[in-house]
């Protein structure tokens, strides 16, 4: 058997130790030991237990956050890295090499996997890469908290037919397509905990129509300022749907405090509501808000100016706002539109990176879209990558979907945004997918957003990030804002149907390889921006520098001899690759 016929059937002999990258705090001087990887003993699996290997493993951008923040980081807190540090790495392809008595039934060597990277087990939530070791180590005993969770088996099967940084990008690209397939609330949350404020500007008669399906009721609804009609409805709704009301005294911290206290989680509200608010309200509430919050405007009145968002909770904890500019708090309550307006316009801020590419790359692969996209970016040489990569997809999608690649070219941001909105003939842009990590990027894209208009807040930008938004337009003009973070089992699998069928080629996101000796290398570029695509590590090649595919040409010839077109990267080049490089 050959060697590479070896390796990917899983029956090379195991080691008694294996290779990893720990991190012990932020910085990432403290990732390894002395800028290397630490050598430490294999783990002997229990009977309910397979020992995997990791093949192919993206680097991320979510992965410089974990650098920089250490245990502050959302999903660390309370970890001492120190004693227990992080394994990074959730963008992983893995191979069984052996499997525990109790689960033969179910696994042999050489099955493949791709892992999805949140995972709960018994309500308790934890991810790969995160809490549990990820990608960038050779090995990993994976057990029942991953096998038999609380969604099931969170290891997806992998064809043999795929490459593996093929199989490995899955995950990132499962992260863009659920920004377009969730489903947003269309009503308060059954069983959850309400709050209705009535704010300086709250001067009409408000009425609740169907804020929830019948039989469908919230558990609790608090109101402060509530009065007239509205407070007699909800007390008249109480009685018949059984849910409790609670009137609080005054707007206060103190207040506010108690009434999260005695929520059903005890973590904040499902829905709150805002009858005629200003600024001040609003951003006194916000952080009252649990994640997953629908957050509804009814009425503008006292809307002025703009007010300050933290637009990485839009992000990272699913928040969305809606609203209406009637008296009725139910009209605020529609489907929000996720998937880019059919015929419409859309513009992709921030295009040119890995996660922008892809983005594009789903429109022009796709069956429908709009009839215009302008993909942004500062730098033309950046954007140019998109043209080398996608120029048979953009003749196929010739007069169906334009693609403009634009950058300012000296223009100040506004004069730049008005310039972008002048290509749909001054109607604005029907969706705005914010790729570019800058509040500032937020702020400045409000201006060109058409009526009924969602922006997706694709970027990462840290909890706690403000931007300054005109909220008015929410209620008014129909403005939705949108974001997600991650993506769950059902977009991986999704995801994996369209890769294995061919219709999505994660290959084409590919930029870099290297050996896990070069993650640091491979890592400082994902942070300043260097690669014009993903950057894919091999865990099981040691001692291979981080290189772009097209200086392969001189590093590997026999490699880059099997790349595809516009020097896009092959399962063959990957073959290529291992036969060389494995030892």
């Amino acid at each position: 058997m050959s060697k590479v016929a070896d390796y990917t059937a899983g029956t090379q002999p195991i080691p008694d130790k294996y290779w990893l990258w720990p991190l012990y705090g932020a910085g990432i001087e403290n990732l390894g030991r002395d800028g290397q990887p630490i050598l430490v003993d294999t783990p002997k699996i229990t009977a309910d237990q397979i020992l995997v290997r990791h093949d192919a493993v993206g680097l991320c951008f979510s992965d410089i956050k974990v650098i920089n923040t250490g245990e502050t980081h959302p999903r660390l807190q309370g970890r001492n890295m120190q004693t227990d540090p992080v394994v990074l790495g959730h963008e992983v392809a893995m191979t069984v090499v052996e499997v525990g008595a109790n689960l033969a039934d179910r696994f042999k060597v050489g099955d493949r996997f791709i892992i999805q990277a949140d995972i709960i087990y018994k309500g308790v939530a934890t991810a790969y890469g995160y809490a549990l070791q990820g990608g960038l180590s050779q090995y990993n005993a994976i057990g029942r908290n991953i096998l038999d969770g609380d969604e099931g088996c969170y290891l997806l099967p992998v064809h043999p037919d795929i490459g593996y940084a093929q199989a490995a990008l899955t995950e990132p690209w499962a992260c863009v397509t659920a920004s377009y397939d969730v489903v947003y609330r269309a009503g308060w949350l059954a069983g959850g905990d309400v709050l209705i404020v009535a704010g300086p500007g709250a001067k009409c008669d408000y009425s609740l129509s169907t804020p929830y399906a019948g039989g469908q009721p919230p558990a609790t609804v608090f109101t402060l300022g509530v009065e007239g009609k509205l407070a007699q409805e909800l007390e008249q709704r109480a009685k018949e749907d059984g849910f409790k009301l609670v009137k609080l005294g005054t707007l206060s911290d103190e207040t506010l405090a108690k009434a999260v206290a005695s929520t059903k989680t005890g973590k904040g509200f499902d829905d709150l509501v805002f009858l005629g608010a200003d600024s001040a309200t609003y951003e006194k509430l916000e952080p009252y808000a649990r994640k997953g919050a629908v957050l509804n405007l009814v009425g503008a009145q006292a809307l002025t100016g703009t007010t300050q968002v933290d637009v990485g909770r839009v992000h990272y904890d699913n928040l969305s706002l809606t609203g209406t500019a009637s008296c009725t708090i139910a009209d605020a309550y529609k489907p929000i539109r996720t998937e880019l307006k059919t015929g419409g316009y859309t513009v992709m801020i921030g295009a040119a990176g890995p996660m922008g590419q892809m983005h594009v790359q789903r429109v022009m692969e796709g069956n429908e879209g709009p009839r215009l996209v302008v993909a942004t970016d500062l730098l033309p040489e950046r954007l140019g990558v998109i043209t080398e990569k996608f120029a048979s997809m953009l003749r196929d999608k010739k007069g169906q979907t334009d693609l403009v690649l634009k950058t300012p070219e000296g223009k100040s941001s506004a004069e730049f945004n008005a310039s972008l909105v002048e290509m749909t003939d001054g109607h604005g842009f029907d969706d705005i997918v914010v790729l570019a990590p800058s509040a500032g990027v937020v702020t400045g894209a409000i201006a060109m957003m058409a009526d009924n208009a969602v922006m997706n807040i694709f970027a990462g930008l840290p909890v706690g990030t403000k931007a300054a938004l005109d909220l008015a337009g929410v209620a008014e003009k129909g403005h939705r804002y949108t974001g997600t973070s991650g993506s769950a089992i059902r977009d991986l699998r999704g995801m994996l149907n369209l890769n294995e069928s061919g219709r999505i080629n994660p290959n084409l996101s590919v930029a870099a390889i290297g050996g896990l000796s070069d993650v640091v290398t491979g890592l400082d570029g994902v942070m300043h921006q260097a690669f014009t695509g993903k950057c894919v590590i091999y865990p099981m090649v040691r001692e291979f520098p981080v290189t772009l595919l097209n200086d392969l040409k001189e590093k590997l010839p026999s490699v880059y001899a099997k790349l595809g077109p516009n020097e896009s990267w092959t399962k063959e080049a990957e073959e290529e690759f291992l036969k060389e490089m494995l030892p």
